[in-house]
């Protein structure tokens, strides 16, 4: 459908397709409501989106552009559209989400393949080869599906404890995952002109999070059958920064007790306290006397160690030195209550990146009958005068179209519809590096590593370091996200921490010495800051009742925020529906008619009969040898476009 053909009316027109977007416009598509979604970028996600490497660069200088811009304001040709009564709304054209882009590059920028060639590492043994080439990427992607039917008909309650406290690797001899120091010193060389040949490989997210085994994305995910058009990947490591060097937090039973970092006392302790932090709620008497003090005091006077201070505070519970005591004992239930339902650690991570999710929900919107178009800017809202609400908008090419509700990204709203807003702002930093900041046998891993403050007036940074296998970066390279809370400018925030955990080569291609050689090397990096507009509501904006706005991605960890926001949205829509009901199988609808019903109809059962995992359903709606990339170029030949 082209977009001068859009039809005239829709139940909910939605504009941008960020997370919390892209949920509402799949609840509302799912329960029969007519939807058009819209969005003035050329991809998807917004803010949430994913970039491959050149895309990045690309993307970097369309938005340094766009912010540079001082068009002359044009005649507005929507006057014509209005009828009495009505007034227009006019929204932001600029995006300013993000900003303060720094880009350094650290590689050599000249093309020696040569060079390149010559300083390749041998690859691995013939035998190791071919153990990683046929298992791919099958033993290291988790599907819901499978973890679901391995927990049988056990409730979450009866397992609990067992997942807190247990992990499936219990009974394999332990390892010492402590070793900071580096197993291999020859590395290959990369230029810069490799980073772009390569540099499709590459899927780099604007926002980074993880999602929590028991967040509530995973459990939409499941619940309305999306899941299905994703893969994921375990979070394999926590790590934390303490003095100096980088060590593995012990969180499940089998890691605090093959632990090297801790006493048998420490063992001891730590275990007594995560088992009571399930359950917290039912002894008040362990914690009521210190209510309205911080967290860190509780921990004090339980007289743990300050090393299981340490990894509490800042890797189970993820808190900060001022958190009172409930918040912080409910954050650590939280965590431990995740452990066990996928793999050792909490979380999982989505294949080719955060900006898959959004375009799932959006993939389901479109499945059950909503319209996209992507480039396709809004000029204005039709208000109505007396009713105060939006009654239709008028887009870019003067087409007039009407709705019953609007849904709109924080971005769109014009200055003048805001109430006097000071906004947070949170720093990103990302990088390509060479190796792993803890390297262990196996170099794909995806690790979070949490790091306290540098300084007293400091903020705790949080990095998610991702390998290849999570298709995100090149073979070879590392992906290092660092997040924290803007104190300054991105670099200002994150570039001490980087300067102390990696390298930085002082000129292009220069080669680490001394204790230069035992940290990770920077080629490529970029930081920016974002806008953090999570703690708005609908009264800080003069909107129509019928405008809602869906504000960005928070500084948090997880994406509970913005999940519950798209459920609140879609209730106040549609009260009476039912938010994001499953999706019916494909293989679980019948046709009426005299169609071929296909191979593998009769009366032998289906081995799917259980259910389809997410590999299954990827590999019948993914094309043989399509890429994510490709896929989603695909996809949005398939929609309406300006």
């Amino acid at each position: 459908m082209a977009a001068d053909n859009l039809p005239s009316e829709f139940d909910v027109v939605i504009l941008g397709t960020g997370l919390t977007e892209s949920v509402v416009a799949a609840a509302c598509s799912r329960v029969g409501q007519r939807v058009l979604h819209v969005d003035r970028r050329n991809y998807y996600a917004g803010n949430w989106a994913s970039f491959t490497f050149n895309g990045l660069l690309s993307w970097i200088e369309e938005y340094k552009a766009q912010q540079e811009a001082t068009s002359p304001e044009a005649e507005p040709g929507w006057r014509d559209k209005l009828e009495e009564g009505e007034e227009a709304l006019t929204l932001n054209t600029v995006d300013n989400f993000i900003s303060n882009i720094e880009i350094f590059c650290y590689v050599s920028q000249e093309d020696d393949e040569e060079e390149e060639e010559k300083s390749e590492v041998a690859p691995p043994t013939s035998a190791q080869s071919d153990e990683l080439e046929e298992n791919g990427t099958k033993e290291i992607t988790t599907t819901m599906d499978e973890a679901l039917e391995q927990q049988g008909h056990e409730g979450p309650e009866d397992k609990e404890t067992d997942e807190a406290c247990q992990s499936p690797q219990e009974e394999e001899p332990p390892v010492d995952h402590n070793q900071s120091e580096p197993t291999v010193d020859v590395k290959k060389k990369i230029s810069y002109a490799k980073l772009l040949k390569e540099g499709r490989r590459f899927n780099i997210d604007l926002v980074s999070k993880l999602m929590y085994s028991r967040g509530a994305l995973v459990d939409l995910l499941i619940k309305s059958n999306v899941s299905r058009y994703a893969e994921f990947k375990n979070v394999n490591r926590i790590l934390t920064y303490r003095n100096g060097k980088v060590e593995q937090v012990p969180c499940s039973r089998a890691d605090v007790f093959s632990s090297k970092q801790l006493t048998m006392v420490e063992k001891r302790m730590l275990m007594k306290f995560l088992t009571f932090c399930l359950d917290f709620e039912q002894h008040p008497e362990e914690f009521q006397e210190c209510s309205e003090q911080t967290f860190w005091a509780f921990l004090q006077t339980k007289k743990l160690t300050e090393n299981l201070q340490h990894f509490i505070i800042h890797s189970i519970a993820m808190v900060s030195s001022e958190t009172l005591t409930e918040d912080g004992l409910r954050a650590t239930q939280h965590f431990l209550r995740c452990l066990g339902r996928y793999g050792n650690t909490p979380f999982l991570f989505p294949l080719y990146g955060l900006g898959e999710i959004p375009q799932c929900f959006c993939r389901m919107c479109a499945v059950f009958g909503g319209i996209y178009c992507l480039r396709h800017s809004v000029r204005c809202l039709v208000i109505d005068k007396e009713a105060n609400k939006c009654k239709a908008l008028i887009d870019s090419r003067g087409q007039r179209i009407s709705c019953s509700h609007l849904v709109v990204e924080e971005g769109y709203v014009a200055k003048e519809q805001r109430k006097s807003i000071v906004y947070k702002q949170t720093s990103r930093a990302v990088l390509i590096t060479d190796r792993s900041v803890l390297p262990q046998e196996s170099d794909q891993q995806v690790s979070l590593v949490t790091i306290p403050p540098l300084e007293a007036s400091g903020s705790s940074v949080r990095m998610v370091e991702l390998c290849s296998s999570s298709m995100t970066c090149m073979p070879g390279t590392y992906l290092v996200h660092l997040t924290c809370s803007s104190t300054g400018t991105a670099r200002e925030d994150l570039g001490p921490v980087v300067s102390r955990m990696f390298y930085e080569p002082a000129t292009p291609g220069d080669e680490p010495a001394g204790d230069d050689r035992t940290r990770p090397t920077v080629l490529w990096g970029v930081y920016f800051s974002m806008r953090d507009t999570s703690q708005m509501d609908s009264s800080e904006y003069h909107l129509p009742s019928n405008v809602h706005v869906c504000t960005g991605p928070d500084a948090s960890l997880g994406s509970d925020y913005s999940i519950k926001l798209a459920e609140s949205i879609f209730q106040k829509l549609l009260p009476d529906e039912e938010f994001c009901p499953p999706a019916p199988n494909p293989e679980d609808i019948i046709y009426d008619g005299d169609g071929n019903p296909g191979e593998g109809a009769g009366f032998e059962e289906s081995p799917k009969s259980m259910g389809s995992t997410i590999e299954d359903e990827c590999s019948r709606s993914r094309p043989e040898g399509k890429t994510s990339e490709q896929e989603t170029e695909t996809k949005e030949a398939d929609t309406t476009e300006e």
